[in-house]
């Protein structure tokens, strides 16, 4: 193992804090990450790493080399990059973790253009709506839709999706279509627990550019996509929704549109990624992929 790899297995057991973790994202055996680190603190006559029984901790010099690494290991990067021919050389395996739907109806079915730009990249692609450790699962970037909380990591704006207020026809047969938010107090609503706070999202809108808020009525509480749409399939209730997600079943006459005047605020999304010195190519090119991707969903 050359002196890169060895950074490379360094920082990664740092930043999990576990060898074990550190071999299966790395997909090496575990006693090749050990004699690796073994290797790198007899070389440099310095304790990097102090193991207990349930952590490894970075020492003093550990934290300092950590830091270098970072640089390093960038630098290295950028280096190789000047002797690529084009982005399409971007290379080597890449883990990301994106809303089911948002994989499911906008990323799955273009990924073949995709890797007839970049057809060295081996994509790992993991469906979540819930805040991960990229760290310790491994994943290069997340890509997230909505407000995002304080975090350590690198937020990259992507663009934004346009919401939708939606009802199914046999809902407004039971109890009329509303035509502004003051008819919505009569109406039922079916509401979104936040993945991340467990608390229900207010029902929306925009009135000469300010965030009006209106209470309303629910007898089901969600906090999956998939479901908030099939209960307002069922009648259950109103939705607001990124108009992506009900495309499809808006032209199927499935669902229908209501108060086009009085949407919600547009959703941000995202990409999230641990550290802004050490983003490989192939996470890069993968980020900029996605942008171009949403204009055309905007």
């Amino acid at each position: 193992m050359d002196r890169v790899e060895t950074m490379q297995v360094f920082v990664r057991v740092a930043e999990t804090g576990s060898f074990t973790k550190a071999a299966d994202g790395l997909g090496l055996p575990r006693a090749t990450v050990s004699a690796a680190i073994q290797q790198l603190e007899a070389s440099l006559g310095a304790r990097l790493l102090q193991r207990t029984t349930r952590r490894v901790h970075l020492t003093q010099d550990g934290s300092a080399l950590l830091e270098r690494c970072y640089q390093l290991l960038s630098d290295f990067e950028e280096i190789s990059g000047l002797f690529r021919q084009t982005p399409a050389q971007a290379s080597g395996k890449l883990k990301v973790d994106v809303p089911s739907r948002l994989a499911r109806l906008v990323i799955a079915p273009v990924l073949p253009e995709f890797f007839k730009l970049y057809p060295d990249i081996e994509l790992e692609l993991r469906c979540t709506d819930r805040s991960i450790n990229l760290i310790q699962e491994g994943v290069d970037c997340v890509i997230r839709v909505g407000q995002l909380e304080n975090s350590s990591l690198v937020a990259r704006p992507l663009g934004q999706f346009e919401l939708m207020n939606c009802a199914s026809p046999a809902y407004l047969r039971q109890y009329g279509r509303p035509a502004a938010p003051a008819e919505l107090e009569r109406h039922w609503a079916v509401n979104y627990l936040s993945p991340t706070s467990g608390r229900s999202a207010p029902w929306e809108y925009v009135e000469d550019g300010l965030l009006k808020i209106v209470e309303m009525r629910s007898r089901v509480a969600v906090n999956n996509a998939e479901t908030y749409i099939a209960c307002c399939l069922a009648g259950l209730g109103l939705i607001q929704i990124p108009a992506y997600d009900v495309r499809n079943h808006i032209r199927a006459g499935e669902l229908q549109e209501i108060m086009p005047q009085a949407r919600a605020s547009a959703m941000p999304v995202y990409a999230l990624y641990p550290h802004r010195r050490h983003l490989s190519r192939r996470v890069q090119v993968f980020i900029d992929w996605v942008e171009i991707l949403l204009q055309r969903h905007h």
